[in-house]
């Protein structure tokens, strides 16, 4: 576009690209709408770019009518040269439209009309998305989720409009409650029938508890622990790594460990590891495995499993170094707080130890080898002399 001698001011002090929907800020320069929105909304910024002063947290874009027409006349008369006449951008919606629309959605059948618009609006633009944030939407999106049937029609919708809104973080904790009222009612969601629902579920709460406080994150019940195992072995499409990434936060807090013991979690991720050959699906497993096994519950639970070791041992040096390093953690708090002889015997017998032996020889990182040399000198009496491990890995068995 630099050929076509474009006038400086109808680009973009952000992105120097043609504005399609110039509007000014409070410090009286103008951009485009949509860069100037990802400014202060994703990028979470509240100065204007260009002057560098503080721009209030309400800021309203005021539409710059007159410059959109002069770019409208200079993109009709440059037609010729492929520049298409960009058109008039719809307005944003404001409070009292969001208050009034709200407020006739009394009866079901204009209740899901009104979610059908939401969505719509959501959809258009980001300062629609703020406006609902800022509105009484919110809470009328959570109302519906939490009193109406999860798998309709309209609990659906509401759940998917109130996770495409990306609410802010003082938004997620008001929607959340005091006493996590909200992640009750999202719990209850989890135990429908309905995939979509229970997705989506799990996404806003992913973006809820990142933002929680302590007090809450180590109060959280069984029974949610219970439902984001139920959605892991379901595979449902989304949910998984989602609630694989929910599982590495929020299992370090308090006796949570236990709780996702307790759910069934250990078991779980054993039967999906046997399976799996995604490499950071493998790691967030191992990661998970690697904090349940830091409880005596949750060791006893992986050596009550038949697969329990053996396919902790068998991702070693198959996956990624970052997967290596978690199944030698887990086989080390293994053979310092739970190794019967029993158990010693049965790492000889499944080849356990031959792997800790090769991950000697091989660049597998330095933190994992170390942890591999420590269960090798742990258990060397046991071990060393065996006819089990084969005379090439026997050179590199360490010496304590």
């Amino acid at each position: 576009m630099d050929e076509i001698d474009v006038p400086p001011f109808f680009l973009c002090p952000i992105s120097l690209e043609l504005m399609k929907d110039p509007v000014t800020v409070s410090t009286g320069i103008t951009y485009d709408r949509e860069s100037i929105e990802k400014w202060l909304f994703s990028g979470k910024n509240n100065t204007c770019p260009l002057t560098k002063q503080a721009l209030p947290a309400d800021c309203d874009l005021t539409p710059n009518h007159t410059l959109r027409r002069l770019i409208q006349s200079w993109c009709t008369v440059n037609a010729s040269h492929g520049i298409e006449r960009i058109p008039t951008p719809k307005p944003p919606i404001n409070k009292i439209q969001i208050a009034k629309l709200l407020n006739n959605a009394k009866t079901p059948q204009l209740k899901t009309k009104c979610l059908q618009k939401l969505r719509l609006l959501a959809s258009e633009s980001s300062a629609n998305k703020r406006c609902m944030e800022a509105s009484v939407a919110v809470e009328f999106l959570a109302s519906i989720v939490s009193t109406v049937e999860a798998a309709s029609s309209d609990g659906i919708e509401a759940l998917s409009i109130l996770y495409s809104l990306q609410l802010s973080e003082a938004s997620l904790k008001t929607l959340t409650g005091k006493n996590g009222e909200f992640v009750k009612s999202l719990i209850r969601v989890m135990q429908c029938a309905c995939y979509e629902s229970r997705a989506y579920a799990v996404l806003l709460l992913k973006s809820m508890l990142e933002v929680a406080e302590p007090t809450l994150l180590i109060s959280l019940e069984t029974e949610l622990f219970v439902e984001l195992v139920h959605v892991l072995h379901d595979q449902i499409h989304q949910g998984s790594n989602v609630v694989l990434k929910l599982l590495i936060q929020l299992c370090p807090w308090g006796r949570n460990k236990v709780k996702a013991v307790k759910a069934g979690a250990v078991s779980v991720l054993i039967e999906l590891l046997l399976d799996c050959f995604d490499r950071r699906a493998c790691e967030m497993m191992l990661m998970v495995l690697d904090t349940l096994c830091k409880c005596a519950e949750g060791r006893a639970e992986l050596l009550d499993h038949g697969a329990g070791l053996a396919v902790v041992s068998k991702k070693i040096l198959r996956v990624s170094q970052v997967a290596s390093d978690k199944a030698a953690r887990i086989l080390l708090a293994i053979s310092k707080f739970s190794a019967t002889p029993a158990v010693v015997q049965e790492m000889l017998e499944l080849g356990v130890v031959a792997k800790l032996c090769s991950m000697l020889q091989t660049d597998c990182g330095s933190k994992a080898k170390e942890k591999a040399r420590e269960i090798l000198i742990l258990h060397a009496r046991a071990w060393k002399s065996s006819s089990c491990i084969r005379k090439s890995l026997l050179s590199s068995y360490p010496s304590g």
